[in-house]
């Protein structure tokens, strides 16, 4: 029977390491990447410390004023850095629909530590490696140093889930290894205002989208919900909150590369009542782990059957990545060349 709902999956017995508990594991994250494409994964083995304090420095840097946040502005449309302010991107021109600003603003980090050499540097790579901006060490002490230790342990479990992926697909458990070692991911922190008053017509925190890369890991901080996704039979359904859990899901890379046997769901986050009484602020911290930009996404072995041509022209994980983030932010209007 095919899910129409977001399923609960324990990663212990992957983590275990004994055969039986992956392939288990394995299963049941095949049967949610087929049938919905969202999961909440728990024993993920992400300190709850780290979690706590990257969420506590994140309050603190939207807390701050405008103009201190913008004085860390995303650089230009194609640069994944930076602030970027309430309605200032949509999140359905990535899908080539319109819909009024998304009422969330962002800061964002990609890699840090970046080497010398001329992989991360040259005319391909682009702004994949680009430098992080930081808000100033004196305004928030820490902050730098736990969005670079939450981006490595997400890259960790990235890691993890991919490799679950592969068991999930017939592949080696190792298959995605040499396809994500310097993967250009990106951590987003979001913030969405409580709001008390009406708005434009359509308009919602996150404007309904799939999701570009490989997969996406989300953390929201309550139980507020709003996160919704539409299940098979065209209905949206709530995410369920675990208090120790993350959100997954897979992305538009991941569908392709599984010739869409694997589904890149759609889903949005709604707007609270506005005739609620409570403070309805919320925020999230999303890890959306993107392929090396080197890396051609094209049908995986076991994935296309016989006869038939694959259903995606094959593509590279930087220029998918490039093209879909300028339509977010720029409203569809600029191309990349």
């Amino acid at each position: 029977m095919t899910l129409q709902y977001v399923p609960i999956i324990d990663l212990a017995p992957y983590f275990s390491g004994q055969p039986e508990g992956k392939a288990a594991v394995a299963q049941a994250v095949r049967q949610a990447c087929k049938d919905i494409g969202f999961l909440v994964i728990t024993e993920h083995q992400i300190p709850a410390e780290l979690i706590q304090r990257v969420s506590a420095q994140t309050r603190a840097f939207f807390d701050m004023p405008l103009a201190e946040k913008r004085k860390v502005d995303r650089p230009s449309p194609e640069m994944v850095r930076g602030y970027s302010a309430v309605a200032e991107e949509s999140l359905s021109y990535s899908l080539e629909e319109s819909a009024p600003g998304d009422l969330k603003e962002s800061f964002s980090i990609g890699p840090s530590d970046v080497p010398a050499d001329d992989y991360y540097h040259n005319a391909v790579a682009g702004p994949h490696f680009a430098p992080n901006v930081w808000p100033a060490e004196h305004l928030l002490p820490g902050f730098q140093r736990a969005y670079r230790e939450y981006f490595s342990a997400m890259s960790e479990l990235a890691q993890s889930l991919m490799r679950l992926f592969a068991l999930a697909l017939d592949l080696d458990e190792h298959f995605f290894d040499d396809k994500i070692d310097r993967h250009i991911s990106m951590f987003r922190s979001l913030s969405y205002p409580d709001i008390k008053t009406e708005v434009e017509a359509g308009q919602m925190r996150a404007s309904a989208h799939t999701d570009y890369g490989s997969l996406t890991i989300v953390r929201p901080d309550n139980a507020l919900g709003g996160l919704q996704v539409r299940n098979r039979q065209g209905e949206w359904v709530d995410v369920p909150y675990v208090a120790d859990g993350f959100v997954v899901n897979i992305g538009d890379l991941m569908m392709q590369w599984t010739n869409d046997e694997w589904i890149s769901t759609l889903h949005r986050v709604v707007n609270p009542p506005l005739a609620s009484a409570t403070d309805n602020r919320r925020q999230s911290l999303v890890f959306f782990h993107q392929p090396n930009y080197d890396t051609l996404i094209e049908c995986l072995p076991g994935c296309l059957p016989a006869g038939s041509v694959p259903r995606h022209a094959a593509v590279t994980s930087g220029d998918h990545l490039l093209a879909k983030f300028v339509k977010q932010t720029t409203f569809g209007g600029s191309k990349v060349a």
